[in-house]
């Protein structure tokens, strides 16, 4: 069969999903999904308002259905849907229920094997039953821990003989990836509907999909590492914060030198009243991949100046951050160095040797830990605990997605008032 694009509208607004579905079938979409969140907000109208703005494209109700199988299945087959999908973790009972139902209304069945035990078992337990489709998904919370739904793809691969549908953080290179593998089925969400660009976004998927078999070489993964750091370079503090809720900012510290984004790992100094030595001798300790990050105690005596700045600057070292003061302003401007500082002052203390380097510290109110994950721009400075670091990088680039196409959508003359629907949202 060909590669099926189906774009998941996995949003709360049914006026904005019904316009993104209208410009993702422009751009290659085959099936159109009212995805389960938008299916919880507006019940079975998501799917007659899709079905009634494309007439001629394939309505995939996600359901998630796990019990009362065949009342679910009638209720998307009679709002229009062509496709129903419930979860595999139902019931053999429930999944028999809605198979009957399925075929006394004419729709088909695509089970979901998010957050099932074991996928290769239960998807030919799913084949043996006679559904339609296995969809081989990793959700949202999985991605941010880095579980990619290609690796399970390749697990399931030659143990089923129907069509396999793939889900789960999909953009135009994995969905190349999931064809070239042997999907039949690529289902795609943010990366499309969150896109300003929505029909432009769509043929690219569709084309990398179209061409996948001719051209798609498997490409070396880069290392989790180096892919939150990548994320960290591209989204803003504001967003990240949005991903922690509202958490992780510190205090009062602000850029010496605006324009300038840090990104880095800790190295940590505690020190008191200007006492500069270890401050300076956690240079010797820093590379291109840490911020060093120093509380000081006095917003009055510098522990931190031009030359420290050009001893880092030198060195490559990714940034300072001090919860104190900092001198030179003119020398630390001229040499244009990433440096977040509390206050400025031109009086500096003396090298006494007193605090430590690399223990947990506060800085701006907020704990921080060798290696936890720095990031600061205009917007101030975030602090994210390093075992989280991937999945805060993940959930604030999904944050960033989201501004972007609600930008897109004020740009086009709504207010962000009416885009978001603050009043239908407003706690009651």
């Amino acid at each position: 069969m060909k590669p099926i694009l189906q774009v998941a509208l996995d949003l709360l607004e049914l006026e904005r999903a019904v316009q993104i579905a209208l410009e993702a079938a422009e751009g290659g979409a085959d099936w159109i999904e009212a995805g389960t969140p938008l299916i919880k907000s507006e019940g079975m109208d998501a799917v007659r308002e899709l079905k009634r703005a494309l007439p001629g494209k394939k309505i995939v109700a996600d359901m998630k259905t796990v019990d009362t199988g065949a009342m679910e299945v009638e209720m998307a087959a009679k709002a229009g849907a062509n496709i129903v999908a419930i979860l595999a973790s139902s019931d053999n009972s429930t999944i028999t229920d809605a198979l009957r139902a399925a075929k006394k209304y004419g729709v088909e069945i695509m089970v979901d094997l998010l957050g099932a035990p074991d996928p290769v078992a239960r998807s030919r337990e799913m084949e043996a039953l006679g559904v339609d489709y296995v969809c081989v998904h990793v959700g949202i919370d999985q991605q941010m821990m880095g579980r990619r739904a290609i690796d399970f793809l390749d697990q399931i691969l030659g143990h089923v003989n129907i069509p396999l549908a793939v889900a789960g953080g999909i953009d135009a290179d994995s969905a190349a990836e999931a064809i070239a593998s042997g999907a039949s089925i690529v289902i795609v969400g943010g990366s499309v509907t969150r896109s300003p660009d929505v029909t432009k976004s769509g043929k690219m998927i569709r084309e990398a999909m179209d061409s996948a078999l001719e051209r798609y070489d498997r490409k070396a993964k880069k290392s989790m590492d180096e892919e939150m750091i990548e994320i960290f370079r591209e989204v803003s503090t504001p967003n990240i914060s949005d991903a922690m809720h509202r958490k992780g900012a510190m205090r009062d510290i602000l850029p010496i030198n605006p324009g300038k984004k840090i990104v880095g790992k800790a190295i940590t100094v505690q020190t008191f009243e200007g006492d500069w030595a270890k401050s300076v001798e956690a240079i010797d300790l820093a590379g291109p991949e840490n911020v060093i990050v120093i509380y000081n105690g006095s917003r009055y005596i510098s522990c931190w100046g031009g030359l420290a700045t050009q001893s880092c600057k030198m060195k490559g070292v990714a940034g300072v951050v001090i919860d104190g003061a900092v001198r030179d302003l003119d020398e630390v401007k001229e040499l244009d160095y990433p440096i977040f500082a509390s206050s400025i002052t031109p009086s500096a203390g003396e090298p006494k040797g007193m605090g430590e380097i690399n223990a947990e510290i506060t800085c701006g109110g907020r704990s921080v830990r060798p290696g936890d994950i720095i990031v600061g721009d205009d917007s101030g400075v975030i602090v994210i605990p390093k075992e989280r670091g991937y999945e805060i990088a993940r959930r604030a680039k999904e944050v960033e997605k989201n501004e972007s196409r609600l930008r897109e959508e004020i740009k086009r003359g709504k207010t962000l008032s009416e885009v978001a629907n603050l009043k239908k949202w407003e706690k009651k």
